[in-house]
């Protein structure tokens, strides 16, 4: 080698190092400020459940009967929190959830006439909030900012949970985030900084006073649960792709029968939202996948882009430990 050759080749590595010292230093910047968003969301939520009183409830009359109890089965999913529509906003929204509550007491109550159902599971399936980027234009869709979004959905979670807490011996919440929670558009942040997330872990936080409630929380994209010999999985339902706006049943399908192969924990049943249309199918395992349906109405999306008009409504099952099967199961309509 030359003295020039030397002297290229001492420039081209200085050049990389220069260009690799720019990329770590972008790296660490970008994560400061990931870090530093997500610790601002944490701060103003730990400021905000200083100033919102505690529910401290009482847990309700024991149902002493022998009979072969069954459990409730609550899915709550896709509030959407923060869409704005002709008919559904944040208001709008807490009163469904409000009439979805009283819709599973009333329910409850002719169940109980028969047999015991002294608890009940409440799946929280994500997409509670609207989210702000999650589409060009989103912006313009909406009648609040995050942080209004994300404590009006603590607000409606704390309330619903409360309610059943005094009405059941035991509430067990599962919970799982949907890619509306996210922090900008796909990618941008960890797949775990996420609204949702946030929303859950302050409602549980307000509720720690409540000794008959317990909550399942974690960064996973599912969550088993178990009821009994009940065995199901509860994911958000953006890991199925849509096509042309359709519903993708047979794609829910193809990928539910193939997580029943032995990719995640044994299940049985899988519960999804997403997809704001309420369905039943039926895996090649003998199990089903009940996809539930949002309280939104008239989204504009749907009626142009889907050509559908989704009527508001929520989930409710009934469980029988034991056989490790659903026994009842509702569409409640919250229009």
């Amino acid at each position: 080698m030359n003295f020039s050759d030397a002297i290229n080749t001492e420039t081209a590595i200085e050049e990389y190092r220069s260009a690799l010292k720019r990329a770590l230093a972008g790296e660490a910047r970008a994560k400061r400020k990931t870090e530093d968003l997500v610790e601002a969301v944490y701060q103003a939520a730990r400021d905000a459940q200083l100033a919102a009183p505690r529910i401290i409830l009482k847990p309700p009359a024991k149902d002493t009967r022998k009979a072969k109890s069954e459990v409730a089965l609550v899915h709550l999913t896709d509030w959407q929190a923060g869409k704005k529509t002709v008919s559904y906003g944040m208001e709008t929204l807490a009163e469904r959830i409000r009439k979805m509550i009283d819709k599973v007491m009333t329910l409850t109550d002719i169940q109980r006439a028969h047999h015991p159902v002294r608890e009940c599971v409440v799946l929280l399936g994500g997409d509670m909030v609207e989210g702000i980027g999650i589409f060009p234009g989103q912006a313009y869709e909406v009648e609040a900012h995050l942080f209004e979004q994300l404590f009006t959905v603590v607000s409606v979670i704390q309330e619903a949970i409360a309610r059943l807490a005094l009405y059941f011996d035991k509430v067990h919440v599962v919970c799982e985030f949907g890619n509306h929670g996210r922090l900008g558009r796909k990618g941008d942040m960890p797949g775990g900084d996420n609204i949702d997330r946030f929303a859950y872990r302050i409602a549980s936080e307000r509720l720690s006073e409540m000794k008959n409630v317990t909550w399942q929380q974690s960064g996973d994209w599912h969550q088993i649960f178990t009821i009994g010999n009940y065995k199901a999985m509860l994911v958000h339902g953006d890991e199925i792709n849509s096509y042309g706006g359709n519903v993708p049943a047979f794609g829910i399908l193809r990928k539910c029968n193939a997580w029943a192969t032995g990719v995640v924990d044994d299940f049985q049943d899988v519960y999804m939202g997403h997809f704001h249309t309420p369905m039943t199918l039926t895996m090649a395992n003998g199990g089903r996948v009940f996809v539930s349906g949002s309280p939104e109405s008239h989204n504009e999306y749907a009626r142009v882009f889907v050509a559908a008009v989704g009527k508001p409504s929520q989930r409710l099952h009934y469980i029988d430990p034991e056989k490790g099967r659903v026994t009842a199961e509702y569409t409640i309509w919250l229009d």
